[in-house]
């Protein structure tokens, strides 16, 4: 379990092609902190730790999770969002984010307001429960944010410039692939409210 706040976006170093497997080799300022089996989220991927080495550790993303998110788009490199899992006697400064991405969106604008910025983000929904909220929840390559501007196929989101700086969200730019986790929370209600809606047609037809 995560919780959205980034620790740090450290760059790619490496990527090996293992038939339909990569290994993707990181290098980031608490390598020295992880421990092997360690979990990780990459762009809000969970990723397992499979190897260290100095400055640098190395997680494998397979064919399934390629096929469902960025990763596969990655270049030596490129800055990588990174948290590790979320203490439990801490505080959840976020939200609650469990590193399974559901789909990948596609970043369609980016204006700036007078200091901060606000990302457009359009997707293609694959089920009922694929949905964000006004003034909810929702992960961005692993970053909490809140929503605004919610429709059925795209929201957008504010980001201060703290966030700008600290994520990889400054390299996002319009037809930048990102990955989406909707809120938990929000999935079960919906989840909830369409098999209700499934059971009263069935009684209906």
């Amino acid at each position: 379990m995560f919780s959205g706040i980034v620790e740090e976006a450290a760059p790619v170093v490496r990527i090996e092609q293992d038939r339909d497997n990569i290994h993707i080799t990181m290098r980031c300022s608490f390598t020295h902190e992880l421990k092997i089996d360690q979990s990780v989220s990459h762009n809000g991927v969970c990723l397992t730790v499979v190897r260290k080495e100095d400055d640098t550790y190395t997680v494998t993303a397979i064919r399934e999770t390629l096929d469902k998110t960025n990763l596969g788009l990655l270049r030596p490199g490129d800055k990588v969002n990174l948290e590790r899992s979320t203490r439990l006697d801490g505080r959840l400064d976020g939200h609650m984010v469990q590193g399974h991405v559901d789909l990948t969106a596609t970043c369609t604008s980016v204006r700036e307001a007078e200091g901060s910025w606000y990302y457009t983000f359009e997707y293609d929904p694959k089920s009922p429960e694929q949905i964000t909220v006004e003034k909810g929840s929702v992960s961005v390559n692993g970053v909490s944010l809140t929503v605004v501007n919610s429709k059925d196929r795209s929201f957008e989101v504010a980001i201060i410039p703290f966030t700008w700086e600290v994520t990889n969200f400054h390299q996002i730019k319009a037809g930048t692939v990102v990955n989406i986790e909707f809120d938990i929370l929000g999935k079960y209600i919906a989840k909830i409210v369409h098999q209700i809606m499934d059971k009263d047609e069935n009684r209906q037809g």
